[in-house]
């Protein structure tokens, strides 16, 4: 239920609280005076309404709350599916809020989080129907019809089963699709794929190998070159008569001598000698050097060989070795999956013939359900409408296919059905569409005659009824209050009214006031009780002229209206809040 309406700077409004009971909750006032500003806050607050030239003249900004109270975990559940927000730890409650900004920009939040308009209308939809002169109310839409139709035949099992093999099906088909359009494609990809694993696992590739091909083949294609200068290094060194060594041997045990008489020479002399020790040994390392530096002529070819085949694919795959070892295993996991798709394919279009079978099994139980369901609902709306003064109307239920029988090509989520609700509102008329009704009055009372039946099965928990009583009279007016105050059983009703018939089913009766002080008009919103509900009721019978004839007429509607829902009133109804004046 809507518990609480804040509107701040809103046209003629400048601040209004206004608290709602459950049960049936009447707006009364002068033409003029904002009863239908009021509708058109809630409208903007549910996003139903552009928020252009609405802001009060001279506010920098405007805001409209509607703080919600909400039982039902599953609608919770869908609200924070459409917003991603967690709600459900709230306690039920929900504040939505819509500011309005000089600047033209608007802003919405959820509990404190902004959410887009996209989301809020989500919301909003399950939250909130509103009936008068827009034409975005629930019902009107086609979409939403087949639910009515379906939730009066209580048919939800049946067609969430259809829903979810209708899943299954788009998604097996989706699948081969896919799988059939690129089949080509992906053989070629697999053979593709397959030869250039099956070249790089030829190679039997090895990071630490490469570097020691690398270095051989640097030795063996450079062999003339490295004997002849280690050669003539070796002996300028060792071999040669005069000899580097020989010298450093002589001028060594000269310094021997020497530091013998001198100890100053000491260190030096060890430090030639040791010098010669080392050039000695690497003496000795050219040697053998030398004696292995033998050229084979296959083991250059084997080597070159071996580098070109490794050049070849890391060129090819990936610089360096390692790279193409790493596009080794990602190919090895397409490989995989390109075969695992090609076995999937077979498994699908298994699983394709028995889903189309259940599916059109399930959907014909959908449609004889429904047929019959229309045959029902048609009588018991045109009743309905005869006692709303439209004794004339007729009402029927269009069922007609989405496509051949026997096919699922156009087959819907709902069923093989498409339903749209047909509504005769005058002898003579050509039968229309109910969303192409004009009439606000005929719309809205067609609309109470499909809530009045639908009311225990329909989820959405609150209704707002504008031009409810247009062009009607107050006899009529008596069964409109009587009808509201039964729908308000099962939902909280909002209605905005001109006639006092209806005003006296109020559960909650608000009067809306404009008032001005010669430089300013204002708007203001409050709830009456008691002696000010009948002087209100007075008035709307009487006009401004209230007599004692007008006062017992009123007293005679609210005592009628009482007695004639006094248990649903004790059942329905909330305690009064202390603070009255809104």
């Amino acid at each position: 239920m809507l518990r609480e309406l804040h509107i701040s700077n809103l046209a003629v409004i400048s601040d209004a609280r206004i608290e709602f009971r459950r049960g049936l909750n009447c707006f009364t006032g002068t033409t003029g005076a904002g009863k239908s500003l009021v509708i058109g806050a809630i409208e903007l607050l549910l996003g139903l309404r552009s928020a252009a030239e609405m802001l009060r003249p001279g506010a920098d900004e405007g805001r409209v709350s509607g703080l919600f109270e909400i039982t039902s975990k599953e609608l919770l559940r869908e609200i924070e599916a459409a917003t991603d927000i967690s709600v459900s730890h709230d306690g039920g409650e929900l504040l939505i809020t819509r500011r309005l900004h000089a600047s033209g920009r608007t802003s919405v939040s959820l509990n404190g989080n902004p959410i887009t308009l996209n989301m809020l209308k989500q919301v909003s939809e399950a939250l909130v129907d509103v009936h008068g002169q827009h034409d975005h109310q629930y019902l009107l839409k086609p979409a939403n019809q087949i639910d009515v139709l379906d939730q009066f035949a209580e048919l939800w099992p049946l067609r969430q089963k259809f829903s979810e093999v209708y899943t299954k099906l788009q998604e097996t088909q989706r699948r081969l699709s896919e799988l059939s359009t690129d089949r080509a494609l992906r053989e070629q990809q697999l053979e593709l794929y397959r030869f250039q694993a099956n070249e790089i696992d030829a190679a039997e590739l090895d990071e630490a190998e490469f570097e020691e091909l690398r270095a051989r083949a640097s030795v063996l294609e450079n062999l003339e070159k490295l004997k002849k200068d280690v050669g003539a290094t070796h002996a300028a060194l060792y071999e040669t008569d005069g000899s580097i060594l020989e010298r450093l041997k002589m001028m060594a045990a000269v310094l021997s001598e020497l530091s013998e008489l001198d100890q100053n020479l000491k260190a030096i002399a060890i430090s030639v000698r040791d010098s010669t020790l080392q050039l000695e040994d690497a003496a000795f390392d050219m040697g053998r050097y030398l004696d292995k530096l033998d050229l084979d002529p296959s083991e250059l070819a084997e080597v070159v060989d071996r580098l070109n085949t490794i050049n070849r694919l890391v060129n090819k795959y990936g610089d360096p070795v390692s790279a193409t070892l790493a596009y080794r295993a990602e190919i090895g996991q397409k490989i995989a999956e390109l075969e695992r798709a090609t076995d999937d394919l077979g498994s699908l279009q298994a699983d394709l013939e028995p889903l189309k079978r259940e599916l059109i099994q399930i959907g014909g139980e959908l449609s004889k359900a429904r047929r019959a369901a229309a045959k029902k609902l048609a009588p018991m709306i045109e009743s309905q409408l005869a006692e709303l003064g439209m004794e004339k109307a007729t009402f029927s239920v269009a069922i007609s296919p989405t496509g051949p029988e026997g096919e699922t090509n156009h087959v819907l989520a709902s069923g093989f059905d498409q339903v749209e609700f047909i509504v005769q509102t005058n002898p003579g008329q050509t039968p229309q569409p109910l969303r192409k009704i004009a009439s606000g009055g005929e719309l809205s009372r067609i609309m109470l005659a499909l809530k009045g039946i639908l009311a225990q099965g329909d989820r959405v928990s609150v209704l707002v009824f504008d031009e409810i009583d247009a062009n009607v009279g107050g006899r009529l007016g008596s069964v409109i209050g009587g009808k509201l105050r039964n729908l308000a059983k099962h939902h909280q009703v909002l209605c905005i009214t001109h006639l006092p018939q209806i005003a006296s089913y109020a559960d909650r009766h608000l009067t809306v006031r404009k008032e001005s002080d010669g430089n300013q008009t204002r708007t203001t919103v409050r709830a009456i009780s008691g002696d000010e509900q009948l002087e209100e009721l007075s008035e709307m019978i009487g006009g401004h002229r209230i007599t004692a004839t007008t006062r017992a007429q009123a007293k005679e509607l609210l005592e009628s209206a009482q007695s004639q829902s006094a248990p649903s009133r004790s059942k329905t109804s909330s305690k009064p809040r202390a603070r009255k004046a809104v």
